[in-house]
């Protein structure tokens, strides 16, 4: 973490870019193929008839070719341009730290119970029906170690990853293509939302996807988000933790 001075845009010069969409699109496939075929691999080998079988220390290891394909993608648009740092805005500040848990524990807490109230009302769903899919995974966690694996890779691992791909990469490309912020904003949460491909928990999705976006258009930089996206991650680690 850093807490040095600088202007939060200066690095951002869209005319010159040599990466966009054309990289984003890479991680997206690269990410899902490489994906599939691990755990089609992983699941052949170890005799696994479906995803409820594979364990949560499996279903960590088969994190790494996904988010692999994101960061593979991220990597070449940095060789391509001035480097991760200066092209994505990879910069974390200790004054990032306070303000973004507090954002991310509040959206996942205050504004999501409030946003789902009349979906779940209209729809028929229930909070067991929005929660399966944190269920599926933390009901593979037995005690301490599988609990602290679980959080290493939903609190630490994806808002790292995550946040370099969709609101470093994608977002910076939109920006590039001429997009206006707010449609580049509103585009990237709802792709973010939507590759998740959990229909019902959408909604909430591109809601902290909104948060995270504008954060890092406005700041230049990932540290706010990766803060928030860490605080807003955790909180859900903790609830499914208390409710287990």
């Amino acid at each position: 973490m850093s807490d040095a001075p600088g202007t939060s845009r200066s690095w951002m010069r869209p005319a010159e870019q040599r990466w966009g969409l054309g990289e984003v699109a890479l991680g997206f496939l690269l990410a899902q193929a490489l994906a599939v075929v691990a755990t089609s691999i992983a699941m052949g080998v170890a005799g696994w008839t479906e995803s409820s079988d594979i364990p949560l220390w499996a279903a960590a290891v088969l994190q790494i070719p996904l988010w692999g394909g994101y960061l593979t993608a991220v990597q070449l648009a940095g060789v391509k341009g001035d480097g991760v740092v200066r092209d994505f805005g990879l910069d974390v500040r200790w004054r990032d730290v306070a303000p973004g848990l507090a954002i991310g524990v509040a959206v996942q807490i205050l504004v999501l119970p409030l946003l789902y109230l009349p979906i779940l009302q209209l729809t028929g769903y229930t909070d067991d029906d929005l929660s399966a899919p944190a269920r599926a995974l933390s009901d593979k966690a037995s005690g301490p170690v599988g609990w602290i694996l679980l959080s290493l890779i939903v609190v630490v691992g994806a808002p790292i990853v995550e946040e370099l791909f969709f609101r470093g990469l994608f977002l910076r490309s939109l920006q590039k293509r001429g997009l206006p912020d707010w449609a580049s904003i509103v585009l990237c949460a709802a792709v973010f939302g939507a590759v998740h491909f959990q229909p019902l928990q959408f909604p909430g999705l591109f809601v902290i996807g909104l948060v995270l976006s504008f954060m890092a258009v406005r700041t230049g930089r990932l540290g706010l988000p990766i803060m928030t996206h860490v605080g807003f991650n955790a909180t859900s680690v903790v609830l499914l933790y208390v409710n287990s």
